[in-house]
This record gives structure tokens, C-alpha cells and sequence, in this order.
């Protein structure tokens, strides 16, 4: 089985919303008995709560199914993941910082670096936003940005478990 873990800040925003979007990817792809996907955040503030009910409008709204509890990152975790998905370039020094091993911190990529529209001079310029202090539009700009990059991150995930493209 090969694991995923997308990371943001407090796990009830971005992350569960990647994690939805990609879960039903692989689904979509038939590739659930291949690939584990989950969430989690860089702190424990929301540790055991639900996503943003304006994530989950935004996801039901979009057809996207998710049961979420939030949690915080662990280091040991480095051990039983492939890849870990960080949401915008504090989360990727964070994670990496958190690394036990060089090998671990190179598991850790930015979502966006997946998607071949964004644009960025830098790690900082392919952020997914915060939503959390916004609207609900910015939520909706979340939701963008993560189904772009998505298809990017499946054919990846796809070749490191050796599954054919369609």
C-alpha cells in the first residue's frame, strides 16, 4: 500500500479538502487497494474535530464525500508514509524540519508543484491559500487549486506504484 498524507496548518481546512479530492481520484482511478490517503496538520489545536463545515459545504457541493477528525503530524509517522503533501511552503520547512532522516524529508512536496498551470518563482508562489479567516469564496478558491493539481499528483503517485496510465 502505498500512503499520502496532505498537510496544512490546524487539519480542517485544506488538507481534508485534498485529502477528499484525491481519495475520490484514486477511487475514480481504481487504485483505493493501492493507495492509502489521509490528513493531518502541523499543530493540534483542532485535534480531534471535524473539518470547517464551510470545507465540507464546499466538497458536498462539489459531490466529494468526507467523515474527518482532525489531527496534529507526527515525526514517527515519516516511517509508514510515501509522500507527504504539504499545502504551502511554511508547511514544507515545517515538515522538513521535522524529518528524521534526509530521506524522510525528501517524501515531503508541495501540492501545487503538481499542477502544470501554477506558477511560482519559488516554493512561496505555489501556495494553496488559508481559507480559514476568509469567505466562503476562498474555500472555493481552495477547491480549485487542489482539483488542478490533483490529476498531476495521481499520474506521480501512479508511477512510483507502477500502475499504467489509462
Amino acid at each position: 500500500m502505498y500512503r499520502v498524507c496532505f498537510v496544512c496548518t490546524g487539519n480542517i481546512c485544506r488538507s481534508p479538502m485534498a485529502e477528499s479530492v484525491f481519495r475520490a481520484h484514486v477511487a475514480e482511478a481504481g487504485l483505493a487497494h493501492r493507495i492509502a490517503v489521509d490528513s493531518a496538520g502541523t499543530g493540534g489545536w483542532h485535534e480531534g474535530a471535524g473539518a470547517d463545515p464551510r470545507a465540507v459545504s464546499v466538497l458536498e457541493a462539489s459531490g466529494y464525500e468526507q467523515d474527518h477528525r482532525a489531527r496534529r503530524f507526527r515525526a514517527a509517522w515519516f516511517d509508514r508514509l510515501d509522500l507527504v503533501i504539504a499545502l504551502d511552503a511554511g508547511h514544507l520547512r515545517d515538515l522538513r524540519a521535522l524529518a528524521p532522516t534526509p530521506e524522510d524529508a525528501a517524501k515531503v512536496r508541495l501540492l501545487r508543484s503538481h499542477d502544470p498551470d501554477a506558477t511560482g518563482a519559488d516554493d512561496d508562489g505555489l501556495d494553496v491559500p488559508d481559507p480559514y479567516y476568509g469567505s466562503l469564496d476562498g474555500f472555493e478558491e481552495c477547491l480549485e487549486l487542489i482539483e488542478a493539481a490533483s490529476p498531476g499528483l495521481l499520474n506521480a503517485v501512479r508511477a512510483a506504484v507502477k500502475e499504467p496510465t489509462p
